[in-house]
């Protein structure tokens, strides 16, 4: 029944194909990719929330040290539920996080495999649902993504449309999410493709605006965050929220360090996957024991801290009797918010799958509830700590991610409405500006860059990351000795077409290099060709060029030195030269590539 349902709309979309315009199917592709993209957060969404649910149910009806029981079960049966999952059904590896989708549309052409369509979900729902501390945002964009960029496959489409509906799909998933579509579009733009034309911007607000209508329609209100009530802002506050975003900046740089550090170490011990699996579970299900604020992506608990009740956090935990101590409290939130950190990193470095987005929501409403209780508690002010929960969600984002709009908007349409647009600007932008100074790159970003691979808004520099540098070096250069007369050398321009010449050792070091342009006049003076030695005339490299490289660096040092050839060293030794023609002929082929793909 599905099939026949599913071929008969692939048989109007190859008809809708050669009846439309390009860029009327390119509208009607971003509708199909938006309603996938909110498909796909359905799922995710409503199993997570029932799985929360239902361990909600279980606490209220058992004691504290069944609570406890029952809640360290989940997060390990779901981490290695994952495992079994990815080396059973995805071929033993998965890749995680958004930073994969800035590397498919700089290096791959904006191919994405077909699995990563089903792979986040089926992960990502196992780890996050049961109780993984981690976000489902980061699985729904890449899989919206992937929906995006195998579509534009099938109907073969070139690299310009596929990567368009890779930010369709991106899009769409963001704004089903949260419903809010504007979030959705800048997420897209701001923090993956963050070199679109002005026309791009239409299918990708297409997209964001089906995925947010779908998620709606199917999504019960309760499930996606939403603070439909808050207070208004007062401007004699703006000192505490310029405050507030100092905070939320160092707080972001110290999650964006401990998670990587944890996630590494975990990632990295020696055991088998299922043993890992257990280990960094049996920690992260303690941690869960005490503090079950880390259960799972916390929204619901960032309602609770937003709400008129904050200590209903303390509920059915070990410290429950403390609910009525405004300073038990404020020490309970700020434990919580120190472990996210490790909790994160350890579900996704023991082989769990999730995000990022999800916990800096979390780690911001929880700074802002710290920052705006302890002032109140000390007397010295009276801020409203609803607002401040809020806006310290927008501090974190924007931090962590390197994406203040996206940060801004999302918080307003969430909260309903811009009402708090100004502290939400303040705390951003300070927040990322503090970020920015201590983290050149975001948190997904960086491990990118660590491999060379960081990708920028000018796509010239994505381009040339596409190419190696080892393939344009040219090793069969005409070699010479220093202690050779310049007849050998005029030999040896006579028989090649070599304008430039290696001047080498015995063991095969550079000496030195001949232009023939800057011995033009003394090749045609006899005398001096048969008493001048080459060491004589040969000059030394500006600059030189090691095939680890990048073709960046290589094209930098083209700039920088105004010369056409460049000496390649490798291990101390002599390697060959390139050309900037042959470097500039490459690149131009590789760009021409990327267009018709």
């Amino acid at each position: 029944m599905f099939k026949r349902f599913f071929s008969k709309v692939e048989q109007l979309l190859i008809l809708s194909q050669s009846v439309l315009s390009p860029k009327q199917f390119i509208f009607l592709s971003s509708v199909l990719v938006g309603i996938s993209s909110g498909i796909a957060v359905i799922i995710l969404k409503t199993f997570a929330h029932w799985v929360f649910r239902f361990a909600t149910y279980i606490t209220i009806h058992t004691d504290v040290y069944n609570i406890g029981l029952f809640k360290i079960m989940l997060p390990v049966i779901g981490i290695v539920l994952t495992v079994f999952v990815v080396k059973r059904f995805l071929g033993g590896t998965i890749e995680k996080g958004t930073s994969q989708i800035l590397y498919v549309v700089a290096k791959k052409a904006s191919i994405i495999p077909r699995k990563q369509m089903y792979a986040q979900i089926m992960t990502s729902s196992l780890t996050v649902g049961l109780g993984g501390s981690a976000g489902l945002e980061s699985p729904i964009v890449v899989t919206g993504a992937a929906f995006g960029s195998n579509y534009a496959q099938r109907y073969k489409l070139h690299y310009k449309d596929r990567t368009l509906l890779i930010g369709c799909g991106v899009a769409a998933g963001i704004a089903a999410a949260f419903n809010a579509p504007i979030a959705g579009v800048l997420f897209a733009v701001e923090v993956l493709l963050v070199d679109v034309s002005i026309s791009a911007f239409t299918p990708i607000m297409i997209a964001a605006a089906t995925g947010a209508l779908v998620s709606a329609i199917a999504l019960d209100e309760s499930i996606l965050l939403n603070f439909p009530s808050r207070q208004t802002f007062n401007y004699y506050n703006i000192p505490y929220y310029t405050l507030l975003g100092i905070c939320t900046g160092f707080v972001a740089v110290f999650y964006a360090r401990k998670f990587e550090k944890t996630e590494h170490y975990f990632g990295h011990l020696r055991m088998s996957a299922y043993k890992k699996a257990v280990f960094g579970a049996s920690i992260l299900a303690f941690m869960i024991f005490i503090f079950p604020t880390l259960f799972g992506e916390g929204y619901e608990t960032i309602r609770i801290l937003a709400g008129s009740d904050p200590s209903e956090l303390m509920e059915n935990t070990f410290f429950k009797g403390f609910r009525e101590n405004h300073w038990a409290l404020l020490a309970f939130v700020g434990s919580s918010l120190f472990l996210k950190a490790f909790a994160t990193g350890i579900t996704l470095g023991s082989g769990g799958n999730g995000g990022n987005f999800a916990p800096s929501l979390f780690l911001g409403s929880y700074i802002g509830f710290f920052f705006s209780k302890l002032l109140n508690l000390t007397g010295l002010t009276n801020l409203p700590i609803g607002n401040f929960t809020l806006v310290g969600m927008a501090g974190i984002l924007s931090a962590l991610f390197h994406a203040p709009l996206t940060a801004i908007f999302l918080i307003a349409e969430i909260t309903g409405g811009y009402g708090l647009m100004i502290p939400l600007m303040i705390v951003a932008s300070t927040s990322f500006a503090i970020s920015k100074r201590f983290e050149k790159h975001s948190l997904d970003v960086k491990n990118l860059a660590k491999k060379g691979h960081a990708f920028t808004s000018n796509k010239d520099s994505n381009v040339l990351s596409t190419l190696d540098t080892n393939s344009i070096i040219q090793t069969d250069y005409l070699k010479i000795t220093p202690d050779e007369n310049l007849e050998k050398l005029v030999d040896l321009i006579s028989h090649s077409n070599q304008v430039i010449f290696p001047v080498v050792s015995k063991d095969n070091r550079l000496l030195g290099i001949v232009h023939f342009n800057d011995i033009r006049e003394i090749i045609f003076n006899p005398y001096r060709v048969k008493y001048t030695l080459v060491k004589e005339i040969m000059v030394q490299p500006v600059t030189i060029i090691h095939p680890s490289h990048s073709m960046e660096i290589v094209m930098n040092k083209f700039e920088s030195s105004q010369k056409s050839f460049l000496p390649v060293i490798s291990d101390d030794k002599y390697y060959g030269f390139i050309s900037k023609a042959v470097a500039l002929d490459a690149y131009r082929a590789k760009l021409k590539s990327m267009i018709i793909e």
